[in-house]
């Protein structure tokens, strides 16, 4: 490390999986998530693992539209209610309408962000992550969720970790396993910040998915993808907020958090998602 280096808040690294290969031939999280929100920037595997889920788990396309609203949603909590000025963005896939910066700077435009992903296309669009408000600031990171010592140290070179920060975990956490000891990885990334803080989380719910629908969406992407999903149920989720005080109206399906006036659900999700506050 240079000597001009921030040092890194305290922290460690949790879990020692490496992420997965660059393979078009195999479908991925990222470019799977981006061709249900309607996107360009997939393949032919990623369609095909789609398709097939669908028709078992029609429910996953309106699933994956209500996580990209329920994003817009807490940052828009974050930024104008919560005066939150600072986001660090993990798992952030591949760049589409309504980003973080986007979201945040519209209601202040002096926020900074901080993008962190690992897939290569992500890397590939990462400059429209950062084309911030000239009062703001964003920057990308390429790194794994699970290294959280490069996400920490590298973040705290734009943002100020003895201020409040908002970090969203969006779709992300299914994607790490048991054996990679999510809980910890979120603990420890909150243990660098300073009360006040906050932490917005979505993660599909083993205990609100269709049992059979779920065995048959485990069976594709056993088959089909390069990552492997881990539901998590209510009282698992919980736990990612321990210590923390749990905005209204606390761990709920992902499109019954704070819904914008007279909108209309067409399908339940198969997602929690809640937004804590660090005291």
């Amino acid at each position: 490390m240079s000597s001009d280096e921030p040092a890194a808040p305290a922290g460690g690294t949790a879990g020692k999986a490496k992420p997965p290969a660059f393979d078009t031939s195999v479908a991925n999280q990222a470019r799977i998530y981006d061709y249900l929100l309607g996107g360009k920037d997939n393949y032919a595997a990623d369609r095909e693992a789609v398709d097939a889920v669908l028709k078992i788990a029609p429910e996953m396309g309106f699933t994956a539209r209500a996580n990209r609203a329920f994003l817009g949603r807490a940052v828009r909590y974050l930024a104008v209610e919560a005066g939150i000025r600072q986001f660090l963005d993990i798992g952030t896939g591949i760049p589409t309408a309504g980003n973080t910066h986007h979201v945040a700077q519209a209601a202040a435009p002096e926020s900074r962000v901080v993008y962190v992903d690992y897939d290569p296309i992500v890397l590939a669009h990462a400059r429209a992550l950062l084309t911030s408000s000239e009062a703001g600031a964003t920057e990308y990171i390429d790194a794994d969720l699970r290294d959280t010592d490069t996400i920490l140290l590298r973040a705290g070179r734009l943002l100020d970790f003895t201020q409040p920060v908002a970090v969203t975990m969006l779709f992300i956490l299914h994607a790490i396993a048991d054996e990679d000891d999510p809980h910890a990885i979120v603990a420890t990334v909150l243990d660098a910040l300073p009360p006040g803080s906050y932490l917005a989380l979505s993660h599909l719910g083993s205990d609100i998915f269709d049992e059979e629908a779920q065995q048959g969406f485990q069976n594709i992407v056993g088959r089909m993808s390069q990552q492997q999903y881990t539901g998590r149920n209510r009282e698992q989720m919980l736990r990612f907020f321990k210590g923390m005080e749990l905005v209204e109206p606390g761990l709920v399906r992902i499109e019954e958090w704070r819904p914008d006036p007279g909108s209309v659900a067409d399908y339940k999700s198969t997602a929690w998602g809640a937004v804590g506050r660090k005291s």
